[in-house]
């Protein structure tokens, strides 16, 4: 079999065509292996009528559904490369990465209407406009075509592969140092090797119930999604994250795994109905994203799940550490050691590896690496070097090769399992007239693990707002992003070559941040 991913559903639909693949939770639809195949092939063949072919890049702004899903493999199918945006963002924020992939199409549901209108106004590669609706909808803004029309005419046959091996499969993008978003870039090689490696080393079965918990656009949840083809699991999906469905979900389709973000697992129980539904046939959920409380470890072996903490990075597609059930209590807190088919070390400065307890920097080197960032070939040999991804994450290792995160040196910051990065705040208040000097960092949050703040130096004579500020942010950074808290200081501590000492602002600021 050509190494194609969109054949890995192909190949799956023959072994199995009967069983249940797919499940949409709030719009009740079920959907075999041999009908979401038909759906992907279907997707394809409209795609490619439309003129879509190999190394085209198409856009994908959905909540999660089956379209984004049989979407994602009919792309695969193509040859094309899929983007999946993050529907968080704003117009602006689209704008760059839209113009930066150079996409071709964009793929959009009804729900962001207004959001594709106004980038239709905007001077944008995308020539293709296609629309799924998810509810009773009038039509679609601008130039939009029709997701159900297309597709319902085309044929169900499967289409000319147009892509295997080491080419570009999708473009993920995050957030960089710079303020500016670069596109990860995973090969069909990549994706199915992340996906071999979690396979031979988490605990999943023929007959499991996945609950994805995740958007899409994550690689948390797009790998778990080939990891659940290529096992031949049902994948159990949710538009967006809602606390008080997931232990009713747990129980009506008897979900046997998952995964959650430690926020994500917060909410969980204190929607407070997870004594009211059965949720036995619960074995496990990984969680990641941000290190997990052992208090929430603790809480829910009580109920007897095991929470795994898993470690990775867009960069590796999504797989790095993770803790086995042997361990997830006893050595709570750590992540685990490198997946099977993953090698993980901790190194200083110098390259070398640190002695047990100290810190240093995380690196991998895997099958599952990315290939570079699109577009971006000296940030890719700044961070793959000689063969090893560096994460720019810091941790220590204890006698038994067990990985225990400590910081993060690019002082990312982590807020309900999103990445935030502090130079694209202090990029944005750089500009208002009145702020002089800016920096953000974290804070920690009982709700979401850590939320933005910002301390901010006023120009001479300004008479600025903290208020004033976060309004100043609105429309410009996803809600996510956007500060939770301003402190004003007469002078930002740096260090003799300019850079921030964020370590001093932390323990100055050491919150909590308002909820």
């Amino acid at each position: 079999m050509r190494n194609n991913l969109g054949l890995f559903l192909t190949k799956r639909c023959q072994l199995g065509p009967r069983r249940e693949a797919l499940v949409e939770v709030e719009r009740g639809r079920r959907f075999s292996y041999a009908e979401l195949e038909a759906r992907s092939n279907r997707t394809a063949n409209a795609l490619r009528g439309l003129g879509v072919g190999p190394g085209d890049r198409v856009a994908i702004l959905m909540m999660n559904s089956a379209e984004f899903v049989e979407s994602y493999f009919a792309i695969a199918k193509l040859g094309a490369i899929m983007v999946p945006l993050n529907w968080r963002l704003t117009p602006d924020e689209l704008e760059f990465i839209l113009g930066d992939a150079g996409a071709l199409l964009l793929l959009f549901g009804s729900e962001f209407d207004d959001c594709a209108a106004e980038l239709q106004r905007r001077a944008l590669p995308v020539k293709l406009w296609v629309r799924a609706k998810s509810r009773e909808a009038g039509p679609g803004p601008g130039p939009s075509q029709d997701y159900d029309e297309l597709t319902a005419a085309a044929s169900d046959s499967l289409p000319e592969i147009g892509a295997e091996g080491d080419d570009d499969l999708f473009i993920m993008y995050t957030s960089g140092t710079t303020g500016l978003p670069k596109g990860v870039v995973h090969s069909h090689d990549t994706v199915i090797a992340a996906s071999t490696t979690i396979l031979m080393t988490a605990d999943m079965r023929h007959n499991d119930r996945y609950l994805a918990l995740l958007p899409l656009f994550h690689v948390g949840a797009l790998t778990p999604l080939i990891n659940c083809v290529h096992r031949g699991c049902a994948t159990v999906i949710l538009r967006a994250f809602d606390p008080s469905l997931i232990f009713p979900t747990i129980e009506r389709e008897r979900i046997t795994t998952g995964l959650a973000v430690p926020a994500m697992l917060r909410f969980m129980l204190a929607a407070g109905n997870h004594e009211a539904h059965d949720h036995s046939m619960l074995r496990w959920l990984m969680s990641g994203a941000a290190p997990v409380p052992v208090p929430l470890i603790e809480q829910f072996a009580a109920l007897g799940i095991e929470i795994h903490q898993v470690y990775g990075l867009t960069e590796s597609c999504g797989p790095a550490c993770l803790i086995s059930p042997e361990e997830a209590i006893a050595k709570a807190g750590s992540t685990g050691p490198a997946f099977f088919h993953t090698e993980v070390r901790v190194v200083n400065d110098a390259g070398a590896d640190v002695a047990e307890g100290e810190i240093g920097e995380v690196i991998v080197r895997a099958p599952h690496v990315m290939k570079g960032y699109w577009n971006r070939p000296d940030d890719t040999a700044e961070t793959i070097r000689n063969g090893w991804l560096h994460t720019g994450d810091m941790a220590s290792l204890d006698a038994e090769g067990f990985v225990y995160i400590q910081d993060r040196k690019k002082d990312m910051i982590i807020s309900g399992g999103e990445n935030v990065y502090p130079a694209e705040i202090e990029n944005l208040l750089s500009g208002h007239p009145d702020v002089a000097d800016v920096a953000a960092i974290g804070l920690p949050s009982e709700k979401w693990g850590e939320s933005p703040a910002v301390i901010v130096v006023p120009r001479p004579g300004a008479k600025l707002d903290g208020d004033a500020l976060l309004d100043y942010c609105q429309g410009k950074l996803a809600r996510f992003k956007q500060p939770k808290q301003v402190e004003f200081v007469e002078e930002i501590p740096r260090n003799p070559t300019g850079k921030i000492l964020k370590r001093l602002l932390r323990e100055r600021f050491p919150g909590p941040a308002p909820e």
